[in-house]
């Protein structure tokens, strides 16, 4: 089952790889209201429960997006 099956709106956000985390935060709040993306460097420690609500914005050293930011 993908998250398209059970959480709302937009769930994935590729094109933002390379753009920086605060803006793409606000990309992703703007096109889907039903999430919170909440920016951190990659490698954090986070919690590994599943939320429609929650996007993770994973960063390197130079705020830029690493990897497409995803419903989790």
């Amino acid at each position: 089952m993908s998250t398209g099956d059970f959480c709302k709106g937009k769930n994935v956000w590729p094109e933002l790889v390379g753009e920086n985390g605060k803006e793409a935060a606000i990309i992703i709040e703007r096109e889907n209201p039903n999430v919170e993306a909440i920016v951190l460097p990659d490698g954090t420690a986070v919690t590994d429960d599943f939320r429609c609500d929650r996007v993770w914005v994973w960063v390197d050293c130079n705020r830029l997006v690493v990897r497409p930011p995803t419903i989790g």
